[in-house]
């Protein structure tokens, strides 16, 4: 049985949190409501906080200084800070309305990044067609997955996009032309796996989480709070996608502004 089958339902305090009872489909290892009445998922919840984090750290990336009226967002920024949202309201309730909103949350955040690899380097009209198609495409998705509520299909489009960002970063970077700097793009191309290898981690330490939950709930139970919650694998899977989401995204911001400022060199140039 694929691991995103399993479920740990039932605990003892599953019933005595405020959102209670669960009716998510998808229920995790850390143990419903054993730290707080109001968040059944506690340190699943909290970890949600890196992605609003880095979200922030992208809007505002000259630090408290600059005035909060004027946020740079774009779509990953802006995709970043939902799935934060979303995810935090789902593991908190484990609301299966919520957990919809956490699942195209991450949808989004894919959308977000395979959008803007798409679009470098396509003059104005395509990237608008690029991004309207991308656009249809995922909410149409959103659509069947509502009507089918199948995770397998999340997981399945999840993995898809994921690997379409990495094999057009590849693209961009190798076999694009003209082509761009060179020492800039060995180092956007090294940064860009090791934004890989990080939300790959993520997704081991998950899998652990789920395919070993006995073995870590007798590990917890052992040591006691609070280093317990280092052994909360769900949570470091949170923070480690949103530290490696938040790299690639720099890498795509990165290239995006020495592609306008190529083009700017051009136009000067005629």
């Amino acid at each position: 049985m694929g691991h995103h089958n399993i479920q740990y339902a039932g605990d003892a305090t599953s019933n005595n949190g405020a959102w209670s009872p669960p009716t998510s489909r998808a229920n995790f290892c850390e143990e419903d409501y054993i730290v707080s009445f109001y968040l059944a998922e506690f340190i699943n919840s909290l970890t949600n906080i890196a992605y609003i984090y880095f979200a922030f750290c992208a809007m505002y990336p000259s630090g408290p200084s600059i005035r909060l009226s004027s946020p740079k967002v774009d779509f990953m920024s802006l995709s970043l800070l939902i799935l934060g949202i979303g995810s935090f309201l789902f593991h908190a309730t484990l609301r299966q309305t919520l957990e919809f909103a956490d699942e195209f949350s991450m949808l989004g955040l894919t959308w977000s990044m395979l959008q803007a690899g798409l679009t470098t380097r396509q003059p104005r009209a395509r990237a608008r067609l690029i991004t309207v198609t991308l656009a249809v495409a995922y909410l149409s998705f959103s659509t069947f997955y509502l009507w089918s509520a199948k995770i397998i299909y999340q997981v399945f489009a999840f993995t898809g996009a994921l690997l379409g960002v990495l094999f057009r970063s590849q693209y961009v970077f190798h076999f694009a032309r003209p082509s761009l700097p060179e020492a800039k793009r060995r180092d956007w191309n090294r940064r860009t796996w090791k934004a890989l290898g990080v939300c790959v981690f993520g997704y081991l330490l998950w899998t652990i989480d789920l395919e070993h939950c006995a073995e870590l709930r007798a590990v917890r139970a052992r040591v006691g709070l609070p280093w317990a919650w280092l052994f909360e694998f769900h949570g470091w899977w949170h923070i480690l996608t949103a530290v490696g989401a938040s790299q690639a995204m720099e890498v795509a911001r990165e290239v995006r502004r020495e592609v306008e400022k190529e083009e700017r060199g051009v136009d000067k140039s005629k």
